[in-house]
């Protein structure tokens, strides 16, 4: 059995690759989606996001796309583009955990949160 470290490593950069697939249609990355996503959520972007680093850049673009107004809020089309973009990343996601149930994927999370809260302990 491969220890978690390569597992984690593994699924990281298949899930970062998969989901840029999914996006790369609209010249779009992860980060614009989180970006969108945050929005959509009513999240402070830079709260929500600040793990990730600064979004500055990927707002800017966002706004010169026209999804995002002046006051840091979606327009129509980028309400749209939102929800066509939800649409494509929740299939993403099913296929990322077919044949994981709910309670196997919540298991695994806590795993991980747990692991990460212990390192930052250190």
């Amino acid at each position: 059995m491969k220890p978690i470290g390569f597992w984690f490593a593994h699924l990281h950069q298949a899930l970062e690759s998969s989901l840029e697939q999914v996006l790369a249609d609209e010249a779009l990355t992860r980060r614009h989606w989180q970006v969108l996503n945050t929005i959509d959520s009513g999240a402070p972007i830079d709260e929500a996001l600040s793990p990730f680093g600064e979004p500055r850049e990927t707002v800017a673009d966002l706004r010169t796309r026209g999804w995002i107004d002046d006051e840091g809020a979606l327009t129509r089309a980028g309400r749209e583009a939102h929800l066509r973009l939800k649409t494509k990343v929740g299939e993403f996601r099913s296929r990322a955990t077919e044949g994981i149930s709910d309670d196997d994927y919540r298991t695994a999370v806590g795993v991980l949160e747990r692991m990460a809260a212990n390192l930052a302990r250190e």
